[in-house]
């Protein structure tokens, strides 16, 4: 929380969270976003080169897009804040989070997936979440705030009631999804279940580690998993690559609707993953896993519970209360 608190302190020096000038629009623009085909719009967008065509198109040309893999959201938030980085693409814990403790100078643009997060263990006790002891250590990519950690509270609450809603807090520690994946595939690591993500959740489970929990039996549907936000301020100055963000993520999901083998090809080439391209193809057609859409889903029921934790001081009336104005059309929830 410190160093959240001083990287606000920082972006109030950056934006002066007040009436600012307008500058001329950025050309030379950098993204983040985390590991896994969650992103991977993302990935197809970066190939294609669809900020760039679309930011041509409405008018800005020599457009340069950037992309940046951070381990975690919190990373991708600090970065935003201290200034580093102009857009990331990262859960709606951190969206929310951050457009709260900036008073609402941080919204989201667009979102790119809402498909299913599965932790695995390779702990035969561990058959549920109610098999979880004090000792057992449960990787999630960034403790507290990311959407692992959230559903993680949720189903405390759904389990143990409001008075314990943190009670699987303790058992969780910050690792990245590759890093936890190797985790488990150490039998002498104290971490032996990971709150994952594809692709790794599959991979994991192939590997011989059981399913515990789907974050579609906590939150009861769908549920926004990669978000594009930024700095109100920067949106503000930049018009044209918000909406050429929007469009390209658009174009990014109707090209991975039409021929995900491309797509899947895409995010090796970006990520480097060595998982053979069938293997990648079979995941994706897992159940719910061609959930990518920009209509944002299950993001009040997050800001509810961190309302109710006290994370969020202020409660949204809507969930276009931290988007953009520009996103009012996406008919989220």
């Amino acid at each position: 929380m410190r160093l959240i608190k001083g990287a606000i302190a920082a972006f109030a020096i950056i934006v002066g969270l007040g009436p600012s000038g307008h500058a001329q629009e950025k050309t030379d623009i950098s993204i983040t976003r985390q590991p896994g085909i969650l992103y991977l719009a993302s990935h197809v967008m970066e190939t294609q080169k669809l900020i760039e065509k679309h930011a041509a198109e409405d008018g800005l040309k020599g457009v340069t897009v950037n992309w940046r893999t951070f381990s975690g959201g919190g990373a991708q938030t600090d970065a935003l804040l201290s200034g580093n980085v102009d857009i990331v693409n990262t859960g709606t814990g951190n969206l929310l989070l951050l457009w709260d403790r900036t008073r609402g100078k941080v919204k989201g643009i667009i979102t790119s997936s809402a498909q299913p997060v599965i932790m695995v263990s390779r702990d035969p006790k561990i058959k549920s979440l109610k098999d979880i002891g004090p000792s057992d250590k449960i990787a999630v990519p960034t403790v507290g705030v990311s959407t692992q950690a959230i559903l993680l509270q949720m189903a405390a609450g759904q389990m143990f009631g409001d008075s314990d809603l943190k009670h699987f807090d303790v058992n969780t520690v910050q690792l990245g999804h590759p890093d936890a994946m190797a985790a488990l595939a150490n039998k002498s690591h104290e971490v032996a279940s990971h709150f994952s993500a594809p692709p790794f959740q599959y991979l994991e489970i192939d590997a011989g580690n059981h399913i515990v929990v789907n974050s579609k039996d906590i939150i009861g549907g769908p549920l926004t998993q990669a978000t594009f936000f930024t700095t109100t301020d920067f949106a503000e100055t930049n018009p044209v690559i918000i909406k050429a963000v929007r469009e390209a993520t658009v174009e990014a999901i109707d090209m991975i609707k039409k021929n995900p083998r491309d797509a899947l090809s895409a995010y090796k080439q970006v990520s480097g993953d060595k998982t053979d391209l069938d293997a990648l193809v079979k995941i994706i057609e897992q159940p719910d896993m061609m959930e990518f859409r920009t209509d944002p889903q299950g993001t009040m029921k997050f800001a509810a519970h961190l309302h109710k934790v006290g994370t969020l001081k202020t409660m949204p009336a809507a969930w276009t209360d931290y988007y953009l104005p520009e996103s009012a059309d996406l008919h989220g929830n």
